[in-house]
């Protein structure tokens, strides 16, 4: 399972765990200590950057650095050490690793929970650009966008076709710590994983960090049979392409009605804009309609709504979703 999961993404070494959030953890302790051992931070002033609007999980550790205040309230006292920065903002970046403190920078090549924010293309590639330079780990959470889900292997692939392998071609960045979870287990079972070259993985030694069911035998082939299925089927491809048309679709739509004012999103990763304030119920109330008419979809912020449909999806299903959307929307009353 280890020498598959390396090969396959590119990296030396891998550190099973079982959960998103679990491998969060996990990369978190691992430039934590990278920093203490390797780039010569002082013990305990090591810093983690992280952005607005994150979602990494919802244990102590990482709702410490959420914005959420329904993943937050209510749970302190909270962990220290992490600083925010605005979301797709170089600048920002930039300046938060003028501090010598810092050890990583937690991203999202996408966030999801946040409503499909979809960053400058080459936001990634400039900020790993930026971690190299200031001596910086670089930890992509995948554990939503990972696998196909955009269109392409990893987001970080950007766009490469990732037929059926992982290229790493022009437009991939590599960080230097990938965290993986969700369609990894191909839906049906707990894995996830922490991926690193030896330079980074190696600070941590046997004994000090581990998981009674981290790559477990059931886990890792669960894992592996979900990746051939990706990798022979060609999802990352057929990702792209009904991603293409469900957006087309959408913005058809948005010419049809004034309900909707935006679509994005990347590959099956899609969210459309609700013409209403984040505190509102509409899109909440625009699910349930969905809901009644056939269709299941997620809303996030009072305003937007998520559609993350199977891989696996047919473009005549993925058809017959849209004239579910189509239809509600153009029969919703506030």
């Amino acid at each position: 399972y280890e020498k598959y999961m390396s090969e396959t993404f590119g990296f030396d070494k891998i550190l099973p765990m079982n959960s998103g959030a679990e491998a969060v953890e996990t990369a978190l302790k691992i430039a934590r200590k990278w920093g203490y051992e390797k780039k010569g931070v002082a013990q305990n002033s090591g810093i983690i950057v992280v952005c607005e609007g994150n979602f990494h999980g919802r244990t102590t550790t990482i709702i410490s650095f959420s914005d959420d205040p329904d993943a937050r309230n209510n749970f302190g006292p909270y962990t220290t050490g992490f600083l925010t920065i605005p979301y797709n903002d170089i600048a920002a970046l930039n300046f938060a690793l003028m501090n010598e403190n810092v050890v990583g920078f937690l991203v999202e090549p996408i966030q999801g929970e946040a409503g499909v924010n979809t960053p400058d293309a080459n936001f990634i590639a400039e900020a790993a650009a930026l971690c190299k330079e200031r001596n910086v780990l670089l930890i992509a959470d995948e554990v939503q966008t990972g696998i196909a889900r955009t269109g392409s292997l990893l987001a970080v692939c950007g766009d490469c076709s990732c037929g059926n392998t992982c290229e790493r071609g022009t437009t991939y960045t590599k960080p230097d710590l990938l965290i993986l979870g969700k369609a990894l287990s191909g839906g049906v079972y707990p894995v996830s994983a922490v991926l690193a070259d030896d330079h980074v993985m190696e600070v941590i030694k046997p004994g000090q960090h581990g998981s009674t069911f981290g790559g477990n035998p059931i886990a890792a082939k669960v894992a592996m049979a979900a990746l051939d299925v990706v990798k022979e089927e060609g999802l990352a491809p057929h990702a792209r392409a009904m991603g293409e048309h469900f957006r087309a679709e959408m913005t058809k739509i948005i010419g049809e009605t004034a309900l909707v004012t935006k679509v994005r999103g990347k590959g099956l990763l899609n969210a459309i804009i609700i013409n209403d304030t984040p505190d509102s119920s509409t899109a909440w109330n625009i699910c349930m309609a969905l809901k009644e008419n056939g269709l299941l979809a997620k809303p996030t912020h009072g305003n937007i709504i998520r559609f993350a449909p199977p891989l696996v999806m047919t473009k005549d299903q993925l058809d017959e979703c849209i004239a579910i959307i189509r239809t509600t929307l153009l029969n919703f009353k506030r």
